[in-house]
C-alpha cells in the first residue's frame, strides 16, 4: 500500500472509487482541489483504493471531507492511515481540524482517529426556509 500527499489524480480513478464506495460519482471534483489545503490518496499498485480531502479557510480551520476507502479494502487500516496522514499534513499550519459525520462514524471510526465529538449546527441549503 502506498500513500501520497497531493498526488495528481485522474478524474476517472476518483470517479471509480466514489462510485464503488458511495454508489455515485462526484462530477467536477477536480475543481474542489483549488480550495483544498491538501488531499491524501492510497494506492494498491496502480489502483486508487482510498482518498481523503482537506479543505480549509486559509487560516485556522481545516475540514476533513470525503474520507473514502474502496469497499473491498475496508477494515484494513487504510482509512485510519489516510486520516493520520491528513492530520500530520495540517499540524503547524492551523488550529483546528473539523470533521462532520453521522453518530456511528463519529463515535467509532473518527474517535479512534483522535477526534472528539462536539455539538455543531447545520442548515440544509437545498431546502427553503
Amino acid at each position: 500500500m502506498r500513500y501520497e500527499l497531493r498526488p495528481g489524480l485522474d478524474s476517472r480513478q476518483l470517479d471509480a472509487l466514489f462510485a464503488a464506495a458511495w454508489g455515485s460519482t462526484k462530477p467536477g471534483y477536480g475543481a474542489v482541489f483549488g480550495h483544498s489545503f491538501t488531499w491524501v490518496a492510497a494506492w494498491e499498485g496502480d489502483e486508487l483504493v482510498g482518498f481523503v480531502n482537506v479543505a480549509w479557510d486559509g487560516d485556522a480551520h481545516f475540514f476533513l471531507l470525503d474520507t473514502t476507502v474502496h469497499p473491498d479494502r475496508q477494515r484494513r487500516g487504510i482509512g485510519r492511515r489516510l486520516v493520520d496522514e491528513a492530520i500530520a499534513a495540517c499540524r503547524g499550519h492551523g488550529e483546528w481540524l473539523h470533521v462532520d459525520a453521522d453518530a456511528e462514524l463519529m463515535t467509532g471510526f473518527y474517535e479512534r482517529c483522535g477526534f472528539q465529538p462536539t455539538p455543531a449546527g447545520l442548515i440544509d441549503l437545498t431546502r427553503s426556509g
